[in-house]
């Protein structure tokens, strides 16, 4: 056991709490979401900033100490990993996103250039047994919320918010929504539900106003799968809807033909009944109109408004209704009326109107 002083701790460690001094051993099991320290071996001059458990972000440079978290990314921009199968002391490995998300690169996107190759120094050590210096392997599953088995959501409404693919505008409309919903009155929680662990877009909703945020790696998930995105949707569901808002907003991230499991959740009928209004975050209207059209006929579910780059104009609004029929709302441009038709099918606007005058969180 060996005592390693880091620079940086990265935020997918966050529910590790870890300090700047950790302990290390040289036993590393090679598992998603074990927390290993590496050292940076060289620099970069893009994508090349570690979110820290605070949200900030802070520039890596070479021989930086760093406490990441092992595991596996496989975005359609950016780098693709994978975990090995087995990983010492010495192994030279790479950072996959801005969380401190520690893998193989497969892929590389030359907008980002090459990545970080890091040296693993050691297994993070955690000390659970008061009062014993037995160290076991940290992972960020310890201080995680433990995954529900059922879905409940006390009938509060849900927004869900799908994309045609990754960077498509879906946090800039969940961030939209929130500030806009929070400014009607409407007391708002919010979460992601998929993608690889990075806190940064549901602080984003915490500063819309969201008075709940929540995220897949709060449930010990690094990256999300078919397999494990369906119990964090419901989790994370049940979670938000535990404090009582008035209204749930979740992100659903990547794409709708994605790797991390957002068509397992859109495919799951009791997460499917659950969402009230779903919203399309499309990129263009191509994008549009087969993002509306995969959700009727391969989900079953009605588009309730496209936002995102395709609606960034009239000509594109008007575009995307003539093509689809949805309207067309931007988030950017005209928040309250991407609210105003979202209230519409969830049925609450008359019933807010109603209340008006009471107290913010009635």
């Amino acid at each position: 056991m060996r005592t390693v002083f880091v620079d940086k701790i990265g935020s997918v460690t966050m529910n590790c709490r870890l300090s700047r001094e950790v302990r290390l051993g040289d036993d590393i099991p090679a598992i998603e979401g074990g927390v290993v320290a590496v050292r940076v071996l060289n620099s970069k001059g893009s994508y090349n900033q570690l979110e820290l458990p605070s949200g900030r972000f802070s520039k890596i440079k070479p021989g930086d100490v760093a406490a990441v978290a092992l595991g596996h990314r496989k975005a359609l921009v950016g780098y693709s990993g994978h975990l090995p199968a087995s990983v010492h002391v010495g192994d030279r490995l790479n950072l996959l996103n801005l969380g401190g998300v520690l893998g193989k690169v497969d892929s590389i996107n030359p907008d980002f250039g090459e990545p970080f190759v890091c040296e693993v120094l050691g297994q993070v050590l955690a000390f659970p047994y008061l009062g014993q210096r037995v160290g076991v392997p940290a992972h960020i599953r310890q201080g995680a919320i433990p995954l529900a088995q059922t879905l409940d959501t006390r009938g509060i409404p849900v927004i869900a918010i799908v994309g045609s693919s990754m960077n498509a505008g879906k946090t800039a409309a969940a961030c939209s929504l929130v500030q806009a919903l929070s400014h009607k009155g409407y007391v708002v929680a919010a979460g992601k539900a998929t993608g690889v662990s990075l806190r940064r877009d549901i602080l984003a909703m915490e500063d819309a106003g969201a008075r709940r945020t929540l995220i897949f790696t709060d449930l010990g998930i690094v990256t999300t799968t078919a397999e494990n995105a369906p119990p964090a949707a419901r989790t994370l569901l049940t979670q938000l809807a535990a404090s009582s808002p008035d209204v749930i907003v979740l992100e659903l991230g990547d794409g709708l033909l994605g790797l991390y499991g957002v068509d397992a959740i859109l495919g799951d009928p009791e997460l499917r009944a659950s969402f009230g209004a779903v919203v399309l975050a499309a990129a263009d209207p191509v994008a549009a109109w087969g993002g509306v059209r995969l959700l009727k006929e391969r989900h079953g579910l009605d588009t309730t408004v496209v936002t995102g780059p395709a609606t960034d104009n009239d000509a594109g609004i008007g575009l995307v209704q003539r093509q689809t029929g949805i309207p067309g709302r931007n988030a950017r441009a005209n928040p309250a009326a991407l609210a105003d038709r979202v209230l519409e099918i969830l049925g609450m606007a008359e019933r807010r109107a109603a209340g008006a005058g009471g107290e913010l969180g009635d």
